[in-house]
C-alpha cells in the first residue's frame, strides 16, 4: 500500500531506492495495485505511520491490524457477499438440474457454504491476501455465465485475472465453456468477436497507465511469473512437491525444461474437461469444468503457493449441493494441507474454530450432506484411512520432535496424505464432468441460446 501511495505507476514495478523489489515489491497484476491504492488512502487518513514509505515497513500496532482487517471486510461486503447472491439466483433460477426441494430447502445451506469457506477466512483475514476479490469477480464471472450474461462474464473474469493471476487456473473452464456456446449459435464468428473484444477493452483499460511504452509493460509481466522461485515453494500438496521425496525435480533438471514439463502436465490434465465442454457446454457441466481446471493447474502448474488451494475450493463450493460428501471431504484436506503454514503463522486456534464452524454449519438441518454416496464397506476402510493418518499428523507435528536428519519428515507427510486426495478428488469430478447426462442438459439447445 505504500508504494501505490507515495510513488507514480511508473515505479510500481520497478526496483527504485524507494521501492525495493527484493524486500516487498508488487507481484500481481495492476487490478491489485489500484486496490491496494485506494486501500492505502483509506488507511493513510486514519493512521499514516502505517503507510509511510519506508519508514513503515515492520510497522505493527493494534489500530494497523483493525484497519487492515476492516479493509478485508469491506472487501468481502462489496464484492464477494454480492457476487455470491447473484450466483445463487442464477443457480436457483435453473439450468443445472437441482429439484424444486433443494430450491426450497437448500439454497441458505448453499450460500453458508460458499461464504464460510474455512481456507479463505483464514487466508484473507489472518494473512489480509484479499483473495475475496479475485475470487468474487471470478464468482462474478461465473453467476454471469449462468445467467446468460456472457459479455458481462468476460468483463468480470478479466478482471479477476487482473487482480491476481492465478485466476488463469478458470481460463480452460471459461474459454472451453463460451467457445462451446458461441460454436452452436447462427453467428459463432460474430459471438466470439464480441467476447475477444470485451476481453480486450478491459486488458487495455486496466492497464492504460503501463501502455506508453513496451519496456513499461514489460516489467509488469516480469513480476507477475517469478519463474525464479522455482518449480514449487515450501510446502504445497502438488505433483511436483510430493513427488520429489523420491525424484529431486530442482536438482536433475534445469529451469527450461522443468517449465515445458510443468505446461505440459498442466495442459494434459485439464484437456478432457476442455474438451468435454467444447462439445456439449452445460452449466453444471461448466462448474464441474471449473473445478477440474484449476485442480490441473494446482497440481501440475508451476510455482504454486499452499493457498492456490482457494482457487478449486471455490467451483467446489458451488457444487456443493450436487458434491455435498465431495465438498466436505475437499474443505477438510484442504486446509490439512496449510497445517503446517497456519502453525507457522500461529493460527491454530482460528483453525480449530473456523473448521469447528464449518462443519456445524455443514451438518445443519436444510442441508445436503445427508446424500450418502454408496459407497462398499471396504471402500469405506480405505477412506478412512487418510484422515485416520491426518489426525494422527496433527498432533505428531506439534508434539514430536522430527529427526535432525529429516527436519522436515512432517511437512512431507502431510503433503503426502493431502495430494493422494487431491488426485483422488480430481479423478471423481473429471468423471462426473464426462458422464453427465449432456443430450438433457446442453446449452445447445436452441431455446436456451
Amino acid at each position: 500500500m505504500e508504494l501505490t501511495l507515495h510513488l507514480p505507476p511508473s515505479d510500481w514495478y520497478r526496483n527504485t531506492s524507494d521501492n525495493d523489489l527484493a524486500y516487498w515489491g508488487l507481484d500481481y497484476p495492476p487490478l491489485s495495485a489500484y486496490q491496494s491504492l485506494l486501500h492505502g488512502r483509506v488507511i493513510n487518513a486514519s493512521l499514516p505511520e502505517a503507510v509511510a514509505l519506508r519508514s513503515s515497513r515492520g510497522y505493527e500496532s493494534l489500530e494497523s491490524k483493525l484497519l487492515m482487517r476492516w479493509t478485508v471486510l469491506s472487501s468481502d461486503l462489496l464484492v464477494f457477499f454480492p457476487a455470491a447472491l447473484w450466483f445463487l439466483w442464477a443457480y436457483m433460477k435453473g439450468g443445472v438440474g437441482i429439484s424444486g426441494e433443494e430450491r426450497r430447502e437448500g439454497w441458505m445451506w448453499l450460500l453458508a457454504m460458499v461464504l464460510i469457506s474455512p481456507c479463505l477466512v483464514l487466508i484473507d483475514h489472518g494473512h489480509f491476501q484479499f483473495n475475496c476479490i479475485s475470487l468474487g469477480l471470478t464468482l462474478g464471472a461465473i453467476a454471469g455465465v449462468l445467467s446468460r450474461n456472457e459479455l458481462v462474464a468476460a468483463a468480470l473474469f478479466t478482471l479477476a485475472i487482473n487482480h491476481k493471476q492465478m485466476s488463469l487456473y478458470f481460463a480452460p473452464a471459461f474459454f472451453s465453456h463460451l467457445l462451446g456456446k458461441c460454436l452452436k449459435r447462427k453467428y459463432p464468428v460474430v459471438e466470439v468477436m464480441k467476447l475477444a473484444f470485451m476481453v480486450l477493452g478491459t486488458f487495455a483499460l486496466v492497464w492504460w497507465p503501463f501502455l506508453h511504452s513496451y519496456e513499461a509493460a514489460l516489467q509488469v509481466i516480469s513480476r507477475l511469473a517469478p519463474f525464479e522461485r522455482g518449480i514449487y515453494e515450501d510446502y504445497v500438496a502438488n505433483f511436483w512437491c510430493s513427488t520429489s521425496v523420491f525424484i529431486k525435480w530442482k536438482m536433475l533438471f534445469a529451469m527450461k525444461p522443468l517449465k515445458l514439463m510443468s505446461l505440459s502436465a498442466t495442459i494434459l490434465a485439464f484437456l478432457p474437461s476442455f474438451v468435454q465442454q467444447v462439445k456439449s457446454p452445460s452449466n453444471l457441466g461448466f462448474l464441474y469444468s471449473l473445478m477440474n481446471s484449476s485442480f490441473s493447474f494446482y497440481l501440475f502448474s508451476f510455482q504454486v503457493h499452499e493457498k492456490s488451494i482457494l482457487l478449486p475450493l471455490l467451483p467446489a463450493s458451488l457444487l456443493a449441493l450436487k458434491e455435498p460428501q465431495m465438498y466436505g471431504w475437499f474443505v477438510y484436506f484442504a486446509l490439512f494441507s496449510m497445517y503446517p503454514l497456519i502453525c507457522r503463522d500461529q493460527l491454530l486456534l482460528q483453525y480449530i474454530a473456523v473448521l469447528g464452524l464449518f462443519f456445524l454449519i455443514y451438518y445443519s438441518p436444510g442441508g445436503s450432506h445427508g446424500k450418502r454416496l454408496k459407497i462398499s464397506c471396504g471402500a469405506k476402510v480405505v477412506l478412512s484411512l487418510p484422515f485416520i493418518c491426518s489426525l494422527l499428523l496433527h498432533i505428531t507435528y506439534l508434539q514430536i520432535e522430527p529427526p535432525k536428519r529429516y527436519p522436515f519428515l512432517f511437512d512431507a507427510l502431510i503433503v503426502s496424505v493431502s495430494f493422494s486426495q487431491f488426485v483422488i478428488l480430481t479423478l471423481y469430478t473429471n468423471y462426473k464432468q464426462w458422464m453427465l447426462d449432456t443430450h438433457s442438459r446442453s446449452i445447445g439447445v436452441k431455446k436456451d441460446l
